[in-house]
């Protein structure tokens, strides 16, 4: 069995004497895992950086075994995401989230080149928190936990919408939201519009509505917790002006 694709590096360890296992998010094999020869060594160490593009040859006698990997460098993002501490704590939430919540060797196209964009623009643009928001809200549409944004849960209006509703993932305005506003989440403007947005408190308050829903609607499906990479995101860019 094998294949060729190309896809961004999540996760490297270290796999006997010198080698390592690597678990890539391809274009369409999904989620995949192989060993690299060499791959544990000094020399590799630059190329294999969670976040790297590679070019993929995947090989193995039979397709239910973990194979190995012959890899190409594409494209390094190490610079621009090292340089920046809550990037670097991005890649580290996006890998983790990744590894955690999608099933393997399951393509998601769609989800793949969502998450190629935000890592490029990782440490280069300066909207990148609001595209890490958006994208983790591509992440839940993805594995079938989407949020319905198009009309208020309660009156029907497609006005004015500001809330989201916890217990529905519905969107919810102002006034159908007006006696229940403290127990509602708040609905970013960029988020019901697909755009990116520089303001740092409605990207906390996005990710205090995705949170919620990767807290207690998609991760107790899988039996884990959110994890920590994530928590230590929020943290980094609660600190940011």
């Amino acid at each position: 069995m094998d294949w060729r694709d190309e896809g961004v590096l999540l996760s490297v360890r270290k796999h006997g004497e010198g080698s390592a296992i690597l678990e890539i998010l391809t274009e369409h094999h999904g989620r995949h895992a192989g060993v690299v020869r060499g791959g544990g060594s000094r020399r590799m160490a630059p190329i294999l950086q969670p976040g790297a593009q590679l070019s993929v040859e995947w090989r193995a006698r039979l397709e239910d075994h973990i194979g190995s990997f012959t890899i190409d460098p594409v494209k390094s993002r190490a610079a621009a995401i090292m340089s920046d501490r809550a990037a670097l704590a991005a890649m580290g939430a996006v890998a983790a989230l990744l590894t955690v919540g999608l099933a393997e060797r399951e393509a998601h196209r769609a989800l793949y080149q969502r998450t190629i964009d935000l890592l490029d623009s990782l440490g280069e643009t300066p909207d990148w928190p609001s595209r890490y928001a958006l994208w983790e809200l591509a992440l839940l549409t993805d594995v079938g936990y989407g949020l319905d944004f198009s009309e208020c849960a309660a009156t029907g209006a497609t006005q004015d919408l500001i809330y989201v509703s916890p217990k529905s993932g519905r969107a919810v305005s102002r006034d159908g939201g007006a006696d229940w506003a403290d127990r509602l989440l708040p609905l970013p403007r960029f988020l019901r519009l697909d755009s990116a947005e520089e303001d740092m408190a409605e990207v906390r308050a996005a990710l205090q509505t995705t949170g919620h829903f990767l807290e207690n609607w998609f991760m107790p499906t899988l039996g884990k917790q959110v994890p920590a990479a994530r928590v230590r995101l929020v943290s980094a860019l609660g600190k940011q002006s």
